[in-house]
């Protein structure tokens, strides 16, 4: 059978370690932001009594190293002299007594810990301390925590639970002193295994499935049980995994490309006949490769193209908020590491999709991690592996809705730059597979059939080994050795060891001509995995080469230069076949035809309707000034800065627009800019566009929504419309429910229509299905969400925009049409409303008002521009006084609208209305002509001017005053409303 990951257990009783250890905490007086941030979580999660928290770090060290190489490592490695305290305790003696409770996490045995391995690597060549065998010592990291107050046992296992220690992958001890420190148990590697599969009957079929965890259907299996009838034997474990990886909706997309019934139509491949269909009929001479490497590739300058990529990492970000997160941004990285011949990633991007901060504990469904908790750790994930590899963090978003816990979405993703002669790869015949970068372990088995599949109330226990382990130190040399492997033509072709690990990536590499892998080769963390076990590990930071035999030598001497391991593994054939042996016997033999095309299309049926919900109109406030300030501490509104703020956005020094704007950095800005060449001041925007409330009312109008929206980001600081490329990452539930089916063919076939449209082609994308948390007969779904980023030229990074209000006396200009469609809006979800027309673009003439509004920038005539989305009016209006420090008077009969007869002159609808396709325009006095002069035939309103005082002034198409807020009173509301 396939292996099956093993529940965690809670950490046995044991006596105290045989090792060194040693704690180093803060000294007083000197700070303890962790532990001070412990304590505000405390807080938050209603525990009182508890008066202080102490965070310290752990390490063990083997119990053979003298007392003083032990005081010298601590001295002179381990604690900071001038910031830390450290306690030396020897092996199997208890820590001093300390009036508080102690929590201590642990990695458990045999998972990755990268702390431990940087210890002892410094060890090994810093000849710091040796063991009397001359050997480096061994080391092992824990988290130390003092917590002072008067807490119940069953209060401080909550705490630990909730705020310390994720039980997947650590031990969590409390008022327990007994870490472990052996090493992890050696088991006998498994000897070949074949799995009983001819003969099965329909239910046994489904049993294997279920139970091995490969996320196959009856009907995929049925086809794999007929083709081992024709070789007339058993397939092996090694065989079935290669096959459940391949063919998993993760990495095989089945849905979309798979026949789809709808309302009398039959759809053969959606993908092809959207998504796809749009950038071929486009066929831009400036998209380089697209759809079938692991980025889309567009032309940049001076013989260098750009490419890009965004992944989801959902299922493993609920389990494991930070190592989910991080192993995310890991593999987007890898991904472009294995673009063409490789790029070197110069910018990171991250959106979150997830519940509210603020839900009650007792409303948390069994099985969940609490969204707050969530929300931390993948910011955390995302920073600790962006900020130690030097890849600035430019660009993201989040957006809340209870719809998400239990399934949060987390999107990254990354931008590179390569030379134009690297954009392409081959694998000939005769070339040796390498594998470089981290050792294989169980971590990361079954990721790719696990992201397939939904997520449980038990998903936490039994795929635990689906957890992936980050080590963003061993990537950073993968990186720095592959450029240089690459400059000196050293391999033929590269690919990242992502989902479904080697199965996938060796598969994938052969595919046209075959492959044969010694197993017993590949570098391993620990002993005793099986070959099945080996083969598809999801381990990160691993990387395969194709690399031609004359160049292998001076391959491994390059990566073992930058301290990375590399390993000839196996070698590409020309029989068409993938031949697996472990210590000189076969354990599988595939054909490459039926691996990658003996997948059974599936057929689906699919049907939408519109949700029959009335819709409540546009409702005037009684105080329009008292909404605004809500609306600016509504979680999707409200100030991000104390996560982008955790970011490098300046490493790499190619910022040219930053995250945040204006003086004190108060406002979001549309998009990031980049300048990645010193020898050209053209520069990249890249941005994103999403809602998490428009999907379940009209998944078309939502798509197209999205694609303006990042379209607008783009234009808005100075990227050029012509010159955008797209991605597309779908997240939405089963679409085994016609419904979700539905929702998701209306999708598509609009993007379809935006991208031509807009001329805007796809150059990559992927989709994540089966987002949806089961808790015994209740099954919680997201809403149907599509992510758009957009990468869009900058002519001239010295003409970029931002949007933070320049001088007083400038005009306002308001450019688009605003219309009454709040469906979704935020403005609604204030008032606790649903419903309502869901924004989309005039596609007739959108593209051209971009285009328009990209010339009056390239001309020098904008000061400040800013795109008008979530809130409308009101709170871009609010944004842009916050980031300038200055004043705007805004007069709501100049706004360009089509209301309808009923509503023209509704301040709400003027106000809150989040219509595509919107601008809110800074232009100097002497410029208005000019500006007027090129948006003749566009809709285009002088609204008021900048004030020299900073306060928000709103008058009603009346004349009447609406509102009149303070900059004090918007940044408390704008940056009040949403702590992580």
């Amino acid at each position: 059978m396939p292996t099956s990951p093993q529940p965690a257990t809670e950490a046995p009783p044991r006596a105290l370690p045989e090792a060194w250890r040693v704690e180093v905490f803060r000294r007083p007086g000197a700070g303890d932001p962790e532990g001070a941030e412990a304590l505000q979580a405390i807080s938050e999660l209603g525990v009182v009594g508890v008066r202080s928290v102490r965070s310290g770090r752990g390490f063990l060290l083997s119990p053979e190293l003298a007392e003083g190489d032990a005081r010298r490592v601590v001295r002179e490695l381990l604690a900071d002299p001038v910031l830390d305290e450290a306690r030396l305790i020897g092996p199997g003696l208890p820590p001093p007594g300390v009036d508080a409770h102690r929590i201590l996490v642990a990695r458990r045995p045999g998972v990755m810990d990268p702390v431990a391995e940087t210890v002892e690597r410094a060890l090994a060549r810093t000849g710091l301390a040796a063991l009397p065998d001359g050997s480096a010592p061994r080391a092992l990291s824990f988290r130390a925590w003092e917590v002072e107050g008067s807490l119940s046992a069953t209060q401080l296992k909550h705490l630990g639970r909730s705020l310390f220690a994720n039980e997947v992958i650590e031990e969590l001890l409390i008022d327990r002193e007994e870490l472990h420190f052996a090493p992890p148990r050696i088991e006998k590697a498994r000897a070949l295994t074949r799995v009983p599969l001819r003969e099965a009957g329909e239910e046994e079929l489904e049993r294997i499935s279920r139970e091995g965890v490969l996320s196959l259907t009856v009907l995929e299996m049925r086809a794999i049980q007929a083709h081992y009838r024709e070789l007339g034997r058993e397939p092996t474990a090694c065989e079935l995994e290669t096959l459940a990886q391949t063919w998993s909706e993760h990495c095989k997309h089945k849905t979309f490309t798979g026949v789809i019934h709808m309302d009398g139509e039959v759809i053969d491949n959606l993908l092809k006949q959207t998504i796809v269909r749009a950038t071929e009929e486009l066929a831009k001479p400036w998209c380089i490769s697209v759809f079938h490497d692991n980025a889309g590739i567009v032309e940049f300058a001076d013989g260098w193209d750009a490419c890009f990529k965004v992944e989801t990492h959902n299922h493993p970000s609920a389990i494991d908020p930070y190592g989910g997160a991080g192993t995310g941004i890991g593999g987007v990285i890898r991904d472009i590491l294995g673009c063409g011949l490789g790029a070197k990633p110069i910018a990171n991007t991250d959106c979150f999709f997830v519940g509210p901060l603020d839900l009650p504990a007792e409303e948390l469904p069994r099985g969940t991690l609490h969204p707050r908790r969530i929300l931390r750790g993948v910011v955390a994930g995302v920073r600790d592996y962006g900020n130690r590899m030097g890849i600035p963090t430019v660009n993201g978003g989040v957006w809340v809705d209870p719809r998400f816990v239990g399934n949060p979405l987390v999107f990254c993703g990354t931008v590179g730059l390569l030379p134009r002669a690297c954009a392409t790869k081959s694998v000939e015949p005769g070339d040796v597979v390498v594998v470089a970068g981290g050792r294989t372990g169980r971590d990361g088995i079954h990721g790719a059939t696990f992201s397939s599949v939904e997520l449980h109330d038990e998903s936490v226990s039994v795929s635990s080994s689906a957890v992936q382990i980050g080590d963003p130190i061993t990537e950073k040399r993968v990186l720095d050795a592959l450029l240089v492997a690459r400059d000196r033509g050293l391999y033929r072709a590269v690919t990242d060891c992502g989902a479904g690990g080697l199965s996938s990536a060796v598969g994938e590499m052969g595919e046209d001509c075959g492959a044969e892998v010694d197993l017993e080769k590949v570098p391993l963390k620990y002993p005793g995995l099986s070959p099945a076990e080996v083969w598809i590990s999801e381990a990160q930071e691993r990387m395969v080469f194709a690399v031609p035999p004359d160049r292998l030598d001076e391959l491994l001497a390059v990566f073992e230069a930058e301290d990375v391991e590399a390993t000839a593994i196996g070698r590409f054939t020309g029989d068409g076949r993938l031949l697996l042996r472990c210590d000189g016997e076969p354990v599988g033999e595939l054909d490459m035809a039926f691996l990658h095309e003996g997948t059974p299309r599936p057929e689906r049926h699919a049907t939408w309707s519109a949700p029959s919900s009335p819709d409540p109109g546009c409702p005037e406030p009684d105080d329009f000034g008292e909404v605004i300030l809500a609306l600016l501490c509504r979680p999707d509104v409200a100030s991000k800065d104390w996560i982008v703020t955790q970011y490098d956005h300046e490493v790499q020094g190619t910022s040219a627009i930053k995250p945040l704007v204006g003086a004190r950095g108060e406002g979001p800005g549309d998009a990031a800019v980049i300048q990645p060449l010193e020898s050209t001041r053209r520069g990249l925007a890249i941005s994103c566009g999403a809602s998490a409330t428009r999907g379940p009312l009209n998944p078309r109008a939502m798509a197209l929504a999205s694609i303006d929206e990042a379209l607008r980001n783009v234009v808005a600081v100075g990227g050029d419309p012509g010159r955008c490329s797209l991605l597309d990452n779908f997240a939405w539930g089963s679409c085994d429910r016609p419904r979700e089916l539905g929702a998701l063919v209306h999708a598509a076939r609009a993007c379809y229509e935006g991208a031509m449209a807009y001329g805007t082609p796809f150059i990559s994308g992927k989709d994540s299905l089966n987002n949806e948390f089961r808790v015994g007969e209740e099954t919680f779904v997201v809403p149907p969400t599509l992510l758009i980023s957009a990468l869009a030229i900058v002519p001239d990074v010295a003409r970029c925009v931002t949007m933070d209000l320049k001088a007083p006396g400038n005009a306002l200009y308001l450019l688009g049409t605003t219309r009454s469609e709040l469906g979704g809006s935020q403005y609604l979800a204030q008032l606790g409303l649903e419903g309502g027309r869901v924004p989309r673009p005039e596609l007739d003439s959108a593209p051209a008002l971009l285009a328009a509004l990209h010339a009056a920038i390239g001309a020098g005539l904008v000061r400040s521009c800013h795109d008008l989305s979530e809130g409308g009016l009101a709170v871009a209006a609010a944004e842009m006084v916050l980031a300038g420090q200055l004043g705007a008077e805004l007069h709501l009969a100049e706004v360009p609208r089509e209301l309808g007869e009923a509503r023209c002159h509704l301040s709400a609808a003027l106000l809150f209305s989040e219509s595509c396709t919107r601008f809110l325009v800074e232009l100097a006095p002497g410029d208005e002509a000019a500006f007027a002069e090129r948006f003749s035939g566009h809709p285009c309103a002088r609204l008021g001017a900048v004030g020299e005082e900073p306060r928000l002034r709103l008058l009603a198409p009346g004349g009447e005053l609406l509102a009149d807020l303070s900059w004090g009173a918007l940044r408390a509301a704008h940056r009040g409303g949403f702590r992580g």
